[in-house]
C-alpha cells in the first residue's frame, strides 16, 4: 500500500515532536522535525552575528548551511547536525526560542527550508511536524493533525525540558515567549500557522503522550482503510 505523509502542525510545547517521533517509530516511517531546522538556521545566524534584516548575508549563510538529522543509537534521539556538528542541545536553548519566530518569517528562509522539507518527503512514508506542513509543505498529506493546549500547561512542559538541561527560566518568561511566538507565527505573511481545513484538532492539555500517539495512529488507520476501500 502507498506510504502516507502524516502532517502534525500546531503550537509550541504541545507534544508535537514527541508524538511525531513515536508515530514514526511505530510505523517505521522517517521523521522530520521542521521546527529544529528553523532553530538551526537561527543558531547559525546568531553565532555568525548576521542581522536577520540583511537579506544578502542571510542568503549567503543559507548557501553555506547544511542541516541533517541523525539518530543517536545510545539515546534513541533524532539529533540535528549543523555543518557536520551535533547542535541538538544548542538549538533548544531559550535564546534560540526567543529569536526563532523572527527568523521563520523571513521569506527567503521559509522558501529554502520548505523546498528541503519537500525533498525529504517526496518518497512519502514520513511523519513531519511543524507549523505549515498540512497547509504548505504537504497540503496533500493523507493525515493532518493540528495540536493545541493551554498556554500555562505548555509553559510548564517547556520549563521542565529546560530544567532537564540545567537551564532555569521563570514560568512567566516562558509564557511571554510562547505568546509572542504564537502571535508572530499566526500573523506572518508567509505560510502562517493555521489549522488546515481538513486537519483534525487535538487538544493535548489533559492527555498523555501515549494518548496523543494513539489518537494519531487511529487517524492513520482510518486513512489506510479509506485508501484500501477506495
Amino acid at each position: 500500500m502507498k506510504p502516507l505523509v502524516i502532517a502534525i502542525d500546531g503550537y509550541s510545547s504541545c507534544g508535537k515532536s514527541t508524538t511525531a517521533k513515536a508515530v514514526a517509530a511505530e510505523l517505521h516511517y522517517a521523521y522530520v522535525d521542521t521546527g529544529a531546522m528553523y532553530r538551526a538556521v537561527t543558531l547559525h545566524l546568531l553565532e555568525n552575528n548576521i542581522s536577520f534584516e540583511d537579506i544578502g548575508q542571510v542568503e549567503a549563510a543559507l548557501a553555506a548551511l547544511r542541516i541533517s538529522f541523525r539518530r543517536n543509537r545510545a539515546t534513541g534521539r533524532n539529533e540535528v547536525f549543523v555543518n557536520g556538528l551535533n547542535r541538538e542541545d544548542d538549538i533548544r536553548q531559550m535564546r534560540i526560542s526567543n529569536a526563532v519566530s523572527e527568523v521563520s518569517v523571513i521569506p527567503l528562509v521559509r522558501h529554502a527550508l520548505v523546498a528541503q522539507q519537500q525533498r525529504m518527503g517526496r518518497k512519502r512514508g514520513v511523519v513531519m511536524d511543524g507549523r505549515d506542513i498540512g497547509t504548505t509543505v504537504f497540503a496533500d498529506a493523507e493525515v493532518k493533525i493540528f495540536m493545541t493546549a493551554d498556554v500555562t500547561i505548555r509553559a510548564l512542559r517547556r520549563q521542565e525540558e529546560l530544567a532537564a538541561k540545567n537551564e532555569h527560566v521563570s514560568l512567566e518568561a516562558i509564557i511571554e515567549n510562547l505568546r509572542k511566538r504564537d502571535h508572530i507565527d499566526s500573523t506572518r505573511a508567509e505560510s502562517p500557522l493555521r489549522r488546515a481545513p481538513d486537519a483534525v484538532l487535538l487538544d493535548t492539555t489533559h492527555i498523555t503522550i501515549s494518548e496523543q500517539v494513539d489518537f494519531v495512529l487511529d487517524r492513520v488507520s482510518s486513512a489506510l482503510f479509506a485508501a484500501y476501500a477506495g
